[in-house]
């Protein structure tokens, strides 16, 4: 193997393994408490997969093995730094974040969502951001109130 293929091989590796930073929403960075403890629960082991990857001998390996959880950890490091851990609300009365919310859709569908952070924010598991579109139209609305309008309006069920 020449010198030459050698470092060419190095710096297209090192070109692979410089990922961009994942972007940071302008929202405010609002999160639960359990939002909060997910995000340190994914710092902790963002930098657990560091550095075992930092353990690896050969060094092309080691760059690509390092480089998403070092690309996380900046993220997650951020999100936490910026974090501003809001309180369950103390009241059912109107939707607020933190606030579980079932609704029933226009063609008769009922769902049941919590309205979380973004980064703790999962529709399949149940829980959507409080900037998503449907979350903005429930917040400050309370049982039997209807958001949004036509085929997009969703009535109210309950809050808890």
């Amino acid at each position: 193997m020449s010198v030459a293929f050698t470092k060419e091989e190095s710096a297209e590796t090192a070109s692979e393994t410089l990922l961009p930073d994942r972007p940071i929403s302008p929202h405010a960075n609002l999160v639960t408490e359990a939002g909060r403890k997910a995000l340190e629960r994914q710092l902790q082991e963002a930098r657990e997969a560091y550095e075992a990857a930092q353990q690896l001998d050969d060094v092309n390996e080691r760059r690509r093995q390092s480089a998403v959880p070092l690309r996380d950890a900046r993220y997650l490091t951020e999100r936490l730094r910026t974090a501003q851990v809001v309180a369950d609300p103390a009241s059912a009365e109107t939707v607020a974040f933190g606030s579980t919310v079932t609704f029933s859709r226009a063609d008769g569908r009922v769902q049941t969502y919590r309205i979380v952070g973004e980064d703790e924010a999962d529709p399949k598991a149940g829980s959507i951001s409080f900037v998503s579109p449907v979350a903005r139209s429930l917040m400050g609305k309370a049982v039997g109130d209807v958001a949004g309008s036509g085929e997009q309006e969703l009535e109210i069920v309950a809050i808890a």
